[in-house]
């Protein structure tokens, strides 16, 4: 993976050693992004998200994972995100390392909310396709909308289904299980 520029990645250290707990520090396309901690509906969705996710899987070792770093190819450099949710096998972070290779991760989710929206639709796409992550799963709040993102290409995703908030979303392999998004 490509490295971020010096004087970005300098910054982007000092910024999180800097930031308050709770607050999530990412380098998404060459721009450090700095996010207040989540508001409890946000964490209400991702809580029901997880647990879809875990009573739902075909695979018994996949894990959800919350506050997982992870480092993705950008064109500016290196890029390091937190998505909201993290879904691999068990045991694909069994390291100390702050950011982890993406390379075993089946699927990223981001519940959007008023400071990350724009970043969650359009940046954090080309570093997830990029880093070949086969699901991308989009909760726009905002917009009342999912958006499932799949067969990562280059920076895109060969796929993009949207469905309206509150309907059940089919999920694709390697997940493979409709998701009811009544709850969120």
């Amino acid at each position: 993976m490509v490295t971020a520029e010096p004087g970005i990645a300098q910054a982007f250290e000092l910024f999180s050693a800097a930031a308050p707990e709770g607050w999530r520090v990412e380098l998404v396309e060459g721009e450090i992004c700095v996010s207040p901690p989540d508001k409890g509906v946000h964490a209400e969705i991702v809580s029901e998200l997880t647990g879809q996710v875990i009573d739902r899987r075909v695979d018994p070792s996949l894990r959800t994972y919350t506050g997982i770093g992870l480092k993705i190819p950008e064109v500016a450099g290196g890029g390091r995100v937190l998505p909201d949710l993290t879904v691999a096998p068990k045991s694909s972070f069994d390291n100390e390392d702050v950011w982890q290779d993406p390379s075993a991760v089946l699927l990223v989710a981001e519940v959007t909310s008023t400071s990350t929206a724009a970043r969650d639709r359009d940046k954090k796409i080309l570093g997830y396709a990029r880093a070949g992550i086969p699901v991308y799963l989009l909760i726009d709040r905002e917009e009342g909308e999912v958006l499932v993102y799949s067969e990562p290409s280059g920076d895109d995703y060969a796929k993009s289904l949207k469905h309206k908030l509150g309907l059940t979303v089919p999920l694709p392999a390697p997940l493979g299980f409709e998701l009811d998004t009544a709850e969120f």
